[in-house]
C-alpha cells in the first residue's frame, strides 16, 4: 500500500490543511487513542489524528461520550501525541469540561496542551459555546468545531438520528458555521447531516469541513478507527466503510493460540531456549 504524502510537509499544522482546502486536496482524519495505533495511522500518512471522546465508547465500554474525564483524555492524547511525528493531533474537549463557563473551557485546554503536548483541541456547538472558544483562541490553543450531531448532547436531542433535515435546523447550523469561521476557528467536524447541506457549508465558509455522514462534497472525511477496522460489531451506519474485519480474524487468532496451549502444541522445541 502506497502512503500518501500531503504536498511535501514534513509536519500538517493548520496552515497546510487551509492549503489542502484552498487547491482542493482532500483532508484524511481518523481518530487514534494509543501509541500502538497512532504511530500506524500517523506513519500510512493520515492528515489529522483525532483523540475523540470515542474513547469512552470503544476504549472504556460507556454507551455514551459523556462518563470520559478530562484527565483520561489527557492521558490517551499524551500517547497518541509520543508515537506522531507528521499528523495533526486534535483532542477533544469532554463533556462537562468547556459548556457554559468560558474560564473552565480555558483552563481545560491549557491542560490538554501542556500535558498532552497535542496540537489543537474539538468543541461541539455553535453560538451557544461562542465565548468559550473565543476565550482559548486568545490564549493561542487552535480550535476545531463540531456541528451537527453532536453526541455530548445525546440526551438533549434523545436520538443518534441525522441533523438538520428541516429548513430551521439547516439555516441555523450554516449560521454556526459562518460564526465558528469568523470567531477563529480552522476547521469544523459535521456530523450526520444532509450530503447537500455538507456541501453547501463547505462552499459558504473558507474553512476546512470535516464530514462523518455528511456526503462527498466536504473538504475531508473523520472515521473511528475502531469502526474502519472492523473492531467494533453492533454499529452499522450507513457513512461507515469498513477496511477490515479484524474482530473475526483476531478472535480466530487467540482461539488458535488457546487450542495450540491446550493440545501442548506450543511453545515446540524451537520456540524455547
Amino acid at each position: 500500500m502506497s502512503v500518501h504524502q500531503s504536498g511535501s510537509a514534513k509536519r500538517i499544522t493548520t496552515h497546510v490543511l487551509q492549503a489542502m482546502k484552498e487547491r482542493g486536496e482532500k483532508i484524511a482524519m481518523l481518530t487514534a487513542y494509543d501509541y500502538s495505533m497512532a504511530k500506524v495511522v500517523d506513519d500510512a500518512g493520515i492528515d489529522i489524528i483525532l483523540v475523540g471522546d470515542s474513547a469512552s465508547n470503544v476504549m472504556a465500554g460507556h454507551e455514551t461520550t459523556l462518563p470520559i474525564t478530562l484527565d483520561q483524555m489527557i492521558y490517551h492524547a499524551s500517547a497518541v501525541v509520543r508515537a506522531v511525528h507528521r499528523s495533526l493531533v486534535v483532542v477533544d474537549l469532554p463533556f462537562g469540561s468547556y459548556q457554559g463557563n468560558s474560564k473552565e473551557a480555558l483552563a481545560s485546554s491549557i491542560r490538554i496542551m501542556k500535558e498532552s503536548g497535542a496540537h489543537a483541541i474539538k468543541m461541539e456547538g455553535g453560538a451557544e459555546i461562542k465565548e468559550s472558544i473565543i476565550r482559548i483562541l486568545t490564549a493561542g490553543v487552535p480550535v476545531m468545531g463540531h456541528l451537527g450531531l453532536t453526541p455530548q448532547s445525546i440526551y438533549k436531542f434523545g436520538t443518534y438520528t441525522v441533523r438538520a433535515k428541516e429548513e430551521a435546523e439547516a439555516q441555523r447550523l450554516i449560521d454556526d458555521a459562518k460564526l465558528l469561521e469568523d470567531v477563529g476557528c480552522f476547521a469544523i467536524v459535521l456530523e450526520k447531516i444532509p450530503a447537500q447541506l455538507g456541501k453547501i457549508v463547505a462552499e459558504t465558509v473558507k474553512i476546512p469541513i470535516i464530514g462523518i455522514g455528511a456526503g462527498q462534497h466536504v473538504d475531508g472525511q473523520v472515521l473511528v478507527l475502531h469502526d474502519l477496522l472492523g473492531l467494533t460489531q453492533d454499529f452499522h451506519p450507513r457513512f461507515l466503510r469498513r477496511y477490515l474485519s479484524l474482530y473475526e480474524e483476531i478472535k480466530g487468532a487467540v482461539g488458535q493460540y488457546v487450542s495450540d496451549v491446550k493440545a501442548r502444541d506450543f511453545p515446540n522445541e524451537k520456540e524455547q531456549y
